[in-house]
């Protein structure tokens, strides 16, 4: 037997002013997305915004159903958008808000798994690491390299061949 340690590298800014304008802006696009989240269930408001090769920034929210295995999260929503709109124009950054309506959120929420395994297969696609800005109410951010920093055992093309 043979022990392999996986570690996820994240790194925290604990002010606004250490992160680069491009990020701050989109932040702030995903912040505003919160706007369109329509979760009347877990009142858990995620928007996202992406940033696309091309300089184009689109946002989503998240969109709950009663029948949760339906719903959509805010990362999907846009990545999905981004790819039926500009599907040749890769996706370089992806930022993630919340906000909690039942509690105070100081830290940030990371993709659920099925978010991560999209966002590895779009990585995968565009050849090309996709950095994650996440961020609650404060004005901590946390971001980590790519999808595969937080999907370190991702299921991919190759495991199908």
């Amino acid at each position: 037997m043979k022990k392999v340690e996986l570690s996820t590298e994240v790194f925290v800014y604990e002010d606004l002013n250490e992160l680069q304008d491009i990020e701050i802006k989109l932040l702030e696009k995903a912040q505003e997305a919160l706007s369109k989240a329509y979760a009347p269930y877990s009142e858990f408001l995620v928007g996202s915004a992406v940033l696309l090769d091309n300089g184009e920034i689109l946002n989503g929210a998240n969109q709950e159903n009663a029948a949760y295995s339906t719903c959509i999260c805010a990362e999907r929503t846009v990545l999905s958008a981004a790819a039926s709109l500009y599907p040749n124009i890769k996706p370089i950054m992806i930022s993630v808000v919340i906000k909690n309506l039942n509690k105070e959120q100081s830290k940030p929420a990371a993709p659920c798994g099925e978010c991560r395994q999209y966002l590895f297969e779009i990585e995968n696609r565009y050849q090309s690491e996709i950095p994650i800005l996440m961020k609650a109410q404060s004005d901590k951010v946390y971001k980590v390299a790519s999808a595969s920093q937080l999907l370190p055992l991702a299921f991919a093309k190759s495991d199908l061949l």
